[in-house]
């Protein structure tokens, strides 16, 4: 019987992926990554619904303490990457460091078990010719995550089911009511967990970064107005600023040596190209030459042409075809070729053009 370990938040996807392996035969062992206090699905409440689904299906249940790791790797990343004026992304990091990387070694290390599983929405497939593991787009694109995935290595793919992935959002609903899961019913999380914890991401930093007030000015140094923490603001942030101007203005730079944050046209805050940092081709080997791809430089935004330049020490630099408005620092750039993910990394600054 094949054995897989499915990492349960207490929603309603991981739920169903459980239960569909569960009804495919699987030996399926839940497990539970305590990631901090507080409200939020992979807290205590979530914990109490992983709990009761697994009573449900009649499968063991384990609980890890994660909040250490989630700290290092996500708390602190996130405050130390605001005071230095980016807006870091959370989700990837915490998806290969936390989650990923630790369930698996957890279930082959205590459980001797050599596959996990989640409620994400993507795809895998061993390609054979590259004898590679490649990470695709979910059938429903409505509800993809696989930009929030880049950054899993080919051990994890090789390791790693998705039982989502050919669903769509609706089919799972419908698996959640057929099945009678305590989970069917429940709305879904709409925000990071840290700002269902915390209320928002504003009382969340706010918790760890001391308001610290600065000038607000324009591309010519020139003072507008105040800012109560650089922590607050993020490229291409229009809403919020405060300054009442002939045209909208818009967050195009933050200057944490300074403290100011700078605000332009649109114009101003669209850019050309950007380099990329921290990189992982997931999907394909590293590029020698340029390659053409598609990226997405944020969650909900499209995927646009682009030519993708490799660069020494684990970078790139990525030409759009056009320019792209909100090019932000310690965001995701994620490299696609149709639904396969090729690669990404962080963003590490706009080129001004």
């Amino acid at each position: 019987m094949n054995r897989v370990v499915v990492g349960l938040s207490g929603g309603v996807d991981s739920s169903v992926a459980a239960a569909t392996l569960h009804r495919q035969g699987y030996e399926v062992v839940g497990l539970t990554l305590w990631l901090m206090k507080g409200k939020g699905q992979c807290c205590s409440e979530g914990m109490v619904d992983a709990a009761f689904i697994c009573e449900q299906l009649g499968i063991p249940h384990h609980i890890v303490d994660s909040r250490d790791v989630f700290q290092h790797y996500i708390v602190d990343y996130l405050v130390s990457g605001y005071e230095a004026g980016i807006t870091p992304l959370p989700c990837s990091q915490c998806n290969r460091a936390v989650k990923f990387g630790p369930m698996l070694s957890y279930a082959r290390e205590q459980l001797g078990i050599d596959q996990i599983a989640t409620g994400h929405y993507a795809r895998i497939q061993y390609e054979a010719t590259s004898a590679r593991y490649q990470l695709l787009r979910a059938v429903d694109l409505t509800k993809d995550q696989s930009y929030f995935l880049y950054d899993l290595t080919q051990d994890q793919l090789a390791g790693t089911v998705f039982p989502l992935g050919e669903l769509k959002k609706t089919e799972t609903r419908r698996l959640a009511a057929e099945y009678n899961l305590k989970t069917a019913d429940k709305p879904e999380s709409q925000d990071l967990c840290l700002i269902e914890s915390h209320g928002s991401m504003k009382a969340f930093l706010d918790k760890y970064i001391s308001q610290s007030s600065g000038n607000i000015v324009d591309v010519d140094g020139k003072v507008l107005g105040q800012h109560n923490g650089i922590h607050h603001y993020t490229i291409g942030q229009r809403k919020g600023i405060g300054i009442a101007a002939a045209q909208p203005l818009y967050v195009i730079g933050i200057d944490a040596g300074r403290n100011q944050v700078i605000v332009g046209d649109r114009t101003h805050a669209t850019q050309p190209e950007c380099t990329v940092g921290r990189v992982n081709w997931v999907s394909i080997p590293e590029p020698t030459a340029p390659i053409r791809a598609t990226a997405q430089v944020r969650y909900r935004s499209p995927a646009v042409p682009v030519t993708v330049i490799p660069l020494e020490g684990n970078r790139m630099k990525l030409v759009f075809d056009e320019p792209q408005f909100s090019v932000t620092p310690g965001q995701a750039a994620v490299l696609y070729e149709g639904d396969i993910v090729l690669g990404g990394g962080i963003i590490e600054r706009p080129t001004a053009g």
